[in-house]
């Protein structure tokens, strides 16, 4: 069965950032994002400059062989632009990003990925994610050393294992031939949206019927909601049959920093790369930040890693035993601030049949009661109206012992003479 792509791609800078280091690509058969990383001076060049060299390969091939072929050679090659950019730019050195493509052929999609970007399937009502974070996190979950619930709050998360630029020649890319058909959504996205947008909420706007640029507005919008602590970056991409007619017009969109053109400035004798794009009021304001780094894959890594993961799982549960003393030592200091309150009040009521000075309040919380008897009269209930005796029943509350006394005087005063 033929089938045909209908997408839409979305970016936004986020609550956070000063600028969008995230570059995204919706367009005939090719589809990819890339995140940028190096700080304010280079992650968004980097994502930018790949970009622009990635969606050179956007054309037809005759197998999913030549498309694998075409997508890893122009990896590579786009790797090896940003590694010869930064040595002739030291102002980048150490820039990079990551990436994460898709390209279609017939009825089959080429995967080629690297970093932590994410490529998600929704299938038959159920979200896959079909690509692994390349980070040092992700390892440790990989092995099981620790939980995806520890890996989602580790201060590492963001350290990447491998990424395109100025790092090394060939990079270790993931690629694979997955089969597609009518119904599949797949999902491209920067670490922006799979990081604060819950996954069940991610899942739920994957799974609805609505179109991909709805789709696409949604999740972006789902991560301003959670703050947006990063740029966040979407592609959307609805598999139909070839013969479905539709509204939507195939073409080449960039978003992100690679919607910009990387123009070169010369600067006292210096050739300095930035991206040309205007900036408003509260771009230039806003503080640069860039968690991202990278570190080369090594053992001694992941070790440092598991250790701060065992020295921070430690802490959050001495956090967590000392938050639990705490709240019962508040609620023990309540409860007897309430029960002594409770001593300084008075009421009068009946026992063994007569007038009675109960100290405390009759209120009880099961068998608790909060009141003793202080002094019993020698006036007898019955002696008393109709209506006192139905006081006494009820209790007759009072501030004081003082107030209780003179209750108890009127009381006595009350009494009706026997005939």
């Amino acid at each position: 069965m033929s089938i045909k792509p209908l997408s839409f791609a979305s970016s936004d800078i986020g609550r956070v950032r000063s600028s969008n280091q995230d570059s995204g690509y919706a367009g005939y058969n090719l589809f990819f994002v890339a995140d940028g990383m190096g700080g304010h001076a280079g992650g968004d060049i980097a994502s930018a400059l790949c970009a622009q060299r990635i969606a050179k390969i956007d054309t037809v091939y005759a197998s999913p062989e030549e498309a694998t072929k075409a997508l890893i050679d122009v990896i590579w090659e786009a790797n090896g632009v940003l590694g010869e950019t930064a040595q002739a730019h030291p102002e980048l050195a150490g820039m990079g990003t990551t990436f994460s493509g898709m390209l279609i052929t017939g009825n089959k999609v080429t995967i080629g990925h690297i970093g932590d970007s994410r490529i998600y399937l929704a299938r038959d009502g159920k979200v896959t994610q079909v690509t692994t974070d390349h980070t040092f996190v992700q390892r440790l979950v990989d092995t099981g050393r620790i939980t995806p619930e520890e890996a989602l709050v580790h201060p590492r998360r963001s350290v990447l294992m491998r990424v395109l630029g100025d790092v090394e020649e060939f990079p270790d890319v993931d690629s694979e031939t997955l089969e597609t058909k009518p119904g599949d959504r797949w999902l491209l996205c920067s670490d922006g949206l799979s990081g604060p947008v819950p996954e069940d909420i991610m899942n739920g706007i994957l799974l609805s019927k609505i179109g991909s640029e709805e789709a696409a507005d949604l999740l972006v919008g789902e991560a301003l909601e959670f703050g947006a602590p990063d740029n966040v970056t979407v592609v959307v991409v609805d598999i139909v049959d070839a013969q479905t007619k539709t509204d939507f017009v195939p073409s080449a969109v960039f978003v992100g920093s690679s919607s910009n053109e990387v123009v070169i400035d010369e600067r006292k004798g210096r050739r300095i790369l930035r991206i040309l794009k205007p900036l408003n009021i509260t771009e230039l304001l806003r503080r640069p930040e860039d968690p991202a780094d990278y570190v080369p894959e090594s053992d001694e890594y992941l070790e440092k890693i598991l250790r701060e993961t065992h020295r921070r799982i430690r802490w959050r549960k001495i956090r967590q035993l000392l938050t639990v003393v705490a709240l019962v030592a508040a609620m023990a200091f309540l409860v007897v601030k309430a029960y002594e309150y409770t001593q300084t009040r008075f009421y009068i009521g009946v026992s063994n049949g007569h007038v009675t000075v109960f100290k405390g309040i009759k209120e009880a919380l099961g068998p608790l009661t909060f009141s003793e008897v202080y002094q019993e009269t020698n006036i007898d209930a019955t002696d008393l109206s109709v209506y006192y005796q139905q006081r006494l029943e009820q209790s007759i509350s009072a501030d004081n012992l003082q107030e209780a006394m003179r209750l108890v005087r009127q009381l006595q005063d009350a009494v009706v003479p026997n005939e």
